[in-house]
């Protein structure tokens, strides 16, 4: 499996952590598109749009391959992922596990988004592991509304 991986100034710490992580602790191919350096002034989809599409044409071609970017909310990001089809973007910045849980067993979301200034490094990490475990339920009507989304 690989994981892409984008976030702008907001999620830097956050991403790099996360990125050692998965190396080491998930053993997953990592593709990074940046940020690679701190600056406040940069802007999240020069970052998040080529996650986006390398998720989506990973998906198009069968391979599913999934990403994780980052922001201060993770609002923003996800709402840029989200334009690119095929990409189902979730996001996650703290509270009830189960919604990430779902976002894979119902949309079978491709993309996590996270709010990097509302959740830590030990949660995030539970978190990676919980919405890479849980696979698609790939039950009809899951099924049916998902391909409503990309018509």
């Amino acid at each position: 499996m690989k994981i892409y991986l984008g976030t702008d100034h907001a999620g830097f710490e956050l991403k790099e952590k996360i990125k050692a992580f998965l190396k080491t602790e998930i053993n997953c191919e990592i593709e990074d598109y940046g940020a690679f350096e701190f600056d406040e002034f940069d802007d999240y989809p020069d970052f998040i749009f080529p996650v986006a599409k390398k998720v989506a044409e990973d998906w198009k071609n069968g391979t599913e391959n999934f990403g994780i970017i980052f922001g201060g909310s993770g609002q923003g990001e996800a709402m840029v992922a989200n334009r690119i089809q095929g990409v189902r973007a979730t996001v996650f910045y703290g509270g009830p596990e189960e919604i990430v849980k779902l976002s894979r067993e119902h949309n079978n979301a491709n993309v996590l988004s996270l709010g990097a200034r509302f959740v830590n490094f030990k949660e995030v990490k539970e978190i990676i592991k919980l919405w890479l475990d849980t696979k698609f339920s790939g039950e009809e009507r899951h099924e049916r509304r998902i391909d409503k989304i990309d018509l």
